[in-house]
């Protein structure tokens, strides 16, 4: 190799060197500055989780204004132990008072010439519900029609007599003839007036007319509850045409096992519930109990009697009856409104000093319109007792919310 060519293999070498190194010195800076925003980047990750696990703990909660409580109409009462007697809770059907029950049948037979009471109607005591046009009734007022003109005769005979036998125009024996006319008269019409009552159709029925129609009534005031009446049929005193019953109190007879007899007494309060009217109940009492058992089912018949003065309560309608038992026991009670149902899960609001919290509730029987309590929420803690739903409406909304 000469001098010249040993020259220029070291200049290249030289150079080659020096790449190298720029290439060194040029990479360090960029790998630094890779590096920075990958740790900011992790910075910024955790504030972001705890910001979001903030906010998750925020969302728990509902925030109200004092004004948007009272539009919501929301009370809030603290959580208390109650003494609450034991029950025995049966179900049945409801029946009519069997003391104000009538089966309404004419007392002879004829045909049904109108028919004016209907199922369903209310009629007073007396009211007319159907005519019927009968022979017998129409011999029966022939009979008394003409015993009231006889009747008539004999007594204008009798006061003649006395008049004339007064004045001894006429003998003793025609004087006593007349008064016994008279007399036999009255018990001819006295008997005339009997048959009549005892077909129905005495009273309020025309006296002096010779009908043969006479009226089937309402014996008392009530609900027409069977309708079996058809006009141009043939009615019979075996055959009833109408069933009256006074629905202002009921009957629910229901089925005692064997178990709970000794702790029902006669009296007893009874709350009524019926699944036509949710969130009311209805109070009764224990008016009879059987003395009887019945051998299969080894059960006691026993009647709950329901006042029902506005009608709510329907013949045949299912009930469910809460027979107060003996003894007791002090339970966590919380109202029915008071629960509501989040995704399946029964649900109160607490009130605490931060706001509303959504607590999952375990709940127990149902006790006149409350609802037993076995946790989720410690006595002394404030509950929403009304205005559940306004929460439950304005939670749902927020989330909604949150997740658009």
């Amino acid at each position: 190799m000469t001098s010249l060519q040993w020259r220029c293999a070291c200049a290249l070498l030289l150079v080659a060197a020096l790449a190298g190194c720029g290439k060194g010195q040029s990479s360090t800076p960029t790998a630094a500055k890779q590096e920075q925003p990958a740790g900011q980047r992790a910075d910024s990750a955790s504030e972001k989780g705890k910001s979001a696990e903030s906010a998750e703990h925020e969302k728990g909660k509902l925030q109200l204004s004092a004004e948007e409580i009272q539009a919501a109409d929301i009370s809030i009462a603290p959580l208390q132990e109650k003494e609450v007697s034991e029950q025995i809770e049966v179900t049945a059907s409801i029946g009519a008072n069997q003391d104000r029950f009538a089966h309404v049948a004419p007392r002879v037979a004829g045909r049904l010439v109108k028919v004016i009471g209907n199922l369903g109607d209310n009629v007073r005591s007396g009211q007319t519900l159907a005519l019927i046009d009968s022979i017998e009734v129409g011999e029966a007022q022939s009979a008394f029609i003409q015993a009231v003109s006889e009747h008539a005769l004999a007594k204008a005979g009798a006061e003649r007599a006395d008049k004339l036998f007064a004045d001894q125009i006429i003998p003793q024996k025609d004087y006593l003839r007349a008064k016994g006319d008279f007399e036999k008269s009255k018990a001819v019409l006295r008997a005339a007036e009997d048959r009549r009552q005892t077909l129905g159709v005495a009273g309020h029925q025309a006296s002096t007319s010779g009908t043969s129609v006479f009226a089937v009534s309402a014996p008392f005031a009530g609900t027409v509850v069977e309708k079996k009446a058809v006009l141009g049929e043939l009615a019979q005193p075996d055959k009833v045409l109408y069933a009256i019953a006074d629905l202002s109190s009921v009957w629910i007879d229901v089925n005692l096992y064997e178990k709970d007899i000794a702790r029902v007494k006669t009296g007893a309060a009874a709350l009524i519930t019926l699944t036509a009217y949710p969130g009311e109940s209805f109070t009764g009492k224990v008016s009879y109990i059987s003395s009887l058992m019945d051998k299969e089912t080894r059960t006691i018949k026993a009647r709950v009697e329901v006042p029902n003065p506005d009608g709510k309560l329907k013949l045949d309608m299912f009930a469910t009856a809460a027979i107060m038992a003996g003894g007791g026991s002090k339970k966590l009670l919380l109202p029915e409104q008071a629960v509501v149902l989040i995704q399946g899960q029964a649900t109160a609001f607490v009130r605490e000093d931060d706001g509303f919290e959504a607590r999952a509730v375990d709940l127990g029987e149902k006790l006149r319109g409350n609802v037993v309590l076995k946790s989720g929420i410690k006595p002394g803690e404030k509950v929403v007792t009304s205005g559940a739903y306004a929460l439950k409406a304005k939670m749902l909304k927020s989330q909604i919310g949150d997740a658009d």
